[in-house]
């Protein structure tokens, strides 16, 4: 690309918009890795490449050490693998009992690879690494339509490198598939924004095709699919080329767009059979839209219904038993780096700075502040560009996403995750890649100069301070050459000059782009690598090397290693044990992440309640309180176990009626104790059916856990 001779502190995009003469910054025809425009290096088009060859490594290399993953979602797609309503309504079982709690669509995709395939650790995994490859790719193109091939490679590299998407890409929770659909809905908005106005529905059928995919968004996980919305809405009202009268229509279409999904899957839903569905897990009424408005909706943003986001006072039980004292920790002022109610697995205290607490910190964090500082200058120095400026409608679009994202995660009151800010890197990724090439373009401007020494002086110290707060003896010279290497080269670039100079002056610019690459970087990357190399279970995965489990990151222990799932010698006495598996010990030293963590190893552990469940020859060979419980039991023995009560327990299904007519038609062989719940959960259907249990049949131990035979009565 041939740098254009800016003499004022002006950012203006490197890649025309469409409607105007060249419109398309590249030649239509011929593939696009293979192709260079007029003015492109020579050394772009294998870097792409590069580029995605490098994100498939890190996100495919060793995938199936961590097992089954998340063994709750794991459950899922092997329901979906073998029944067509398991895959449609997210069953966690193939005999249709009760959903997991989120809606279905992240499931889709890996039910069919397991259907194809056979189920097993790769086909649960590979559809996320996929997915992950997609996104690369996608982010790479919205980002080359608008700022050109060089600020795309950037951003794609920084979303490459991002702690927390790599592990996202590399794990089974729904996030995965909800950053996906984002990036193309953001994709297809800038589309729409670069329509050629004289093609009458050009820019309506972009806005439909975003509207569409936001609508899947809400599918995989709920009101965090359309928080993206309102900035592609304002990117597109203020930079559209069409006039204000298409403009209007196609945020409408848009808007169709959005509901079609959503209304035709709550229809569904609404029409289907009761006894022929799962029950709706995270509900009191079995209702799809219960659960959007509820726990796993608007009360993850307003704390209600039990605090921390779970039915029932769920959440609260589970951040008093985690391990470290959750509890204690928010009465003294919360955990290092914050720590509200659940300590950093539930995102630390509220506040302006909670993306760079110990929750949130080196999962994302990394690169934005120098996000920050290019977003500010960007839209400062686009201040009185036309309304169609490519640059300015790229930064409402990333800059928007960003602000309201890490806004509402920054004060939501509800349950929060670290690997919920996954969200957040394509944002971070395409802001970043925008400003490297602009910067680029604009270093003859000491304007423009001082602000990128300024973007990557930041960013080598903040570097510096993640790693020395989170694993301070891990790699120590890692950080001190960056933040040496970064300082350096930040001065070099804040005292260089801007006239043209000799051919060495041009080389020495190039050698400290590089450098600035290279060294602001460097903390991200190392990070990303460290997370490769480790397997992740349970419910609350975080990156990283395992030496920042020592330092409050949630990471070593992937949750309870004796049995499948079961570990009380008597009713409830696992459940604290896998209260704090879900509360936040996310990743494992083992290899095969343990039973409740999901992995494969599950099996060997508690081999003789395995072997009893293979044999039960029944509908569902045993139930249990809690989801994990049932998903790990299921993994271990391939059979169907009926999750009790939902994900912490508390759901009104089965209730006791409904549960003693399934023992009495010979449904149900075995009930195990020591799930989820453990007759802490109140007057719910658990505790009754638990009371139930116990008062009607004997208890014995198998592989140390208490299993009552429901064919053999006292």
């Amino acid at each position: 690309m041939t740098p254009s001779p800016i003499t004022t502190p002006t950012m203006t995009s490197t890649a025309p918009t469409a409607g105007e003469p060249n419109a398309d910054p590249a030649p239509r025809r011929g593939p696009i890795l293979f192709r260079r425009a007029p003015g492109e290096p020579a050394w772009i088009n294998p870097a792409i490449a590069a580029m995605m060859v490098v994100a498939a490594t890190l996100y495919v290399w060793n995938l199936t050490i961590s097992g089954y993953g998340n063994s709750f979602y794991a459950a899922t797609v092997r329901a979906g693998s073998s029944s067509w309503t398991s895959m449609l309504f997210g069953s966690l079982d193939a005999n249709n009992g009760i959903t997991v709690d989120k809606p279905p669509a992240a499931y889709w995709i890996p039910s069919l690879f397991a259907r194809v395939f056979g189920f097993s650790s790769l086909t649960v995994l590979l559809p996320q690494a996929l997915i992950g490859i997609a996104t690369v790719w996608v982010l790479f193109l919205a980002v080359r339509r608008t700022n050109g091939k060089i600020a795309g490679l950037v951003a794609g590299s920084a979303l490459t490198l991002t702690p927390v998407a790599v592990m996202m890409f590399r794990f089974n929770n729904p996030d995965a598939m909800l950053t996906l659909c984002l990036v193309l809905g953001a994709y297809f908005t800038i589309r729409a924004i670069q329509s050629d106005r004289t093609v009458r529905f050009a820019s309506a059928g972009w806005m439909l095709a975003a509207g569409l995919i936001l609508g899947l968004a809400f599918l995989v996980k709920m009101l965090q699919g359309f928080m993206t919305i309102p900035a592609l809405v304002v990117a597109f009202a203020i930079a559209a080329q069409v006039g204000w009268l298409r403009r209007i229509r196609d945020v409408v279409v848009a808007g169709i767009g959005v509901c079609l999904p959503v209304g035709a899957y709550a229809a569904v839903f609404a029409w289907w059979p009761e006894g022929s569905r799962p029950y709706m897990a995270g509900t009191e009424s079995n209702s799809f839209w219960e659960l959007v408005m509820g726990y796993n909706g608007l009360a993850r943003i307003f704390g209600d219904s039990g605090g921390a986001g779970a039915p029932g006072g769920a959440g609260d039980q589970a951040a008093e038993t985690a391990g470290g004292g959750a509890a204690d920790g928010a009465a003294a002022g919360g955990a290092p780096g914050g720590g509200g109610p659940g300590g950093t697995m539930f995102g630390g205290d509220v506040g302006v700075f909670r993306m760079f607490n110990s929750a949130f910190g080196a999962e994302i964090s990394w690169l934005i502040p120098a996000a920050v500082i290019i977003l500010v200058a960007g839209f400062w120095l686009t201040r009185r560009a036309r309304r169609t400026d490519a640059t300015r409608a790229a930064l409402i679009v990333w800059g928007g996403w960003l602000i309201v994202n890490a806004g509402v995660f920054s004060f939501m009151e509800g349950t929060i995750h670290p690997y919920y800010v996954v969200v957040l890197s394509p944002a971070v990724a395409a802001i970043v890649g925008m400003g490297v090439a602009e910067f680029w373009r604009g270093r003859r401007n000491s304007v423009t100069r001082r602000t990128a020494a300024l973007a990557l002086l930041a960013t080598v110290i903040w570097s510096f301070a993640l790693m020395q707060r989170e694993a301070p003896d891990w790699l120590p010279w890692v950080r001190w050459v960056l933040l040496i290497g970064g300082s350096v080269t930040s001065v070099l670039i804040f005292l260089g000059r801007g006239r043209p100079g000799t051919g060495s002056v041009r080389r020495g610019a190039a050698v400290l782009a590089v450098a600035a690459l290279v060294f602001g970087g460097l903390g991200s990357a190392a990070w990303t690598l460290a997370t490769v190399g480790n397997a992740h279970s349970g419910s609350i995965p975080t990156s990283g090397p395992s030496a920042a489990g020592e330092s409050g990151m949630g990471q070593g222990a992937g949750g309870p290693q004796n049995g499948a799932g079961g570990q009380g010698q008597g009713d409830g006495q696992g459940s604290q044990d896998q209260a704090a598996q879900q509360a936040g010990q996310g990743q494992s030293t083992q290899p095969d992440g343990g039973a409740n963590g999901g992995g494969i190893g599950g099996e060997e552990s508690n081999s003789e309640l395995t072997d009893l469940l293979k044999n039960a020859g029944t509908e569902y060979s045993a139930a249990t309180v809690g989801a994990t419980s049932a998903a790990s039991y299921m993994l271990s023995s391939d059979t169907e176990v009926l999750d009790i009560g939902g994900w912490m327990g508390s759901d009104p299904y089965p209730t006791l009626d409904e549960f003693t007519s399934m023992v009495d038609e010979g449904r149900i062989r075995y009930f195990v104790a020591g799930g989820m719940g453990g007759g802490g959960m109140g007057e719910s259907s658990s505790s009754e059916i638990q009371e139930w249990v116990k008062a009607h049949y004997e208890a014995t131990t198998v592989g140390g856990t208490t299993v009552y035979d429901l064919t053999k009565e006292k």
